[in-house]
């Protein structure tokens, strides 16, 4: 069983920054995935990015450049930082775990899922 709980989302204008974090507790925070989804309204979550257990990184084509994802295994931390922000980029970002340390892009490779923290970037 793992906990997972994000912070740091607001409102900001476009092209501003913000900086995404999750905790994690219940387990080995550095034998899991752990990605970034988002949903906006009436629409499905979709995969933002991901990190293995170590530095592999993934990205959507949508935030590639933009957005930068990270961890901190001491903290049992997950961040993601989120710069040249666009009014497409709101949404509800979740964190999520993996069972395993690889990397997925699709939700069904997550176990674990936090409550998302709101995004809204104005024009």
């Amino acid at each position: 069983q793992v906990q997972l709980v994000e912070s740091g989302g607001g409102l900001v204008q476009a092209g501003g920054s913000l900086r995404l974090s999750c905790a994690a507790s219940g387990r080995a925070f550095s034998n899991y995935a752990m990605a970034w989804f988002r949903q906006a309204p009436g629409k499905e979550r979709e995969f933002v990015a991901a990190i293995n257990w170590g530095v592999r990184t993934s990205y959507a084509d949508s935030v590639m450049g933009r957005f930068t994802i990270s961890r901190d295994n001491a903290k049992s931390t997950v961040y993601l930082q989120m710069n040249s922000l666009k009014p497409e980029d709101t949404a509800n970002y979740y964190c999520a775990a993996a069972v395993t340390p690889q990397v997925s892009i699709l939700p069904g490779g997550y176990a674990y899922w936090g409550q998302g923290t709101q995004v809204t970037v104005s024009s």
